[in-house]
């Protein structure tokens, strides 16, 4: 069995290349909607390990809300990135246009990580 999360985005080909970008990941399945404007379905990849699915929302939510009320409905856990640096390319590239619930610190349970809500509402916890 594989089980991994999907997210509903407005602009999602903005969001699959936003999320490639943070993780390392690449586009390993793609089905495009009849405009070609945006994705029905999309999956993601780390190392040949699918990571994320994502596709366009039907009905967006308001993001400005989202991020100024710092809703935190769901959280993926982003872990085991390997390095430190790795957390700092995912945090600034999710920060970007987003807001920062934690900035990066230790917890008893992980020596370096922080929670972010990225532009498009989706919350992060990134750890390495």
């Amino acid at each position: 069995m594989k089980c991994y999360t999907q997210v509903y985005v407005k602009n999602s080909y903005e969001a699959a290349k936003m999320y490639c970008k943070a993780f390392g990941a690449e586009i390993i399945r793609e089905f495009k909607n009849d405009n070609d404007t945006a994705y029905e379905h999309c999956e993601l990849s780390v190392n040949g390990e699918g990571i994320l699915a994502l596709a366009e929302v039907a009905n967006p939510c308001d993001i400005e809300v989202v991020h100024k009320q710092k809703w935190e409905t769901m959280t993926f856990n982003a872990f085991d990135l390997g390095s430190k640096e790795a957390v700092d390319t995912a945090f600034r590239v999710l920060s970007k246009g987003g807001v920062v619930i934690e900035p990066i610190h230790e917890l008893p349970w992980n020596k370096y990580c922080a929670t972010v809500i990225d532009k498009f509402g989706v919350c992060w916890w990134i750890a390495i």
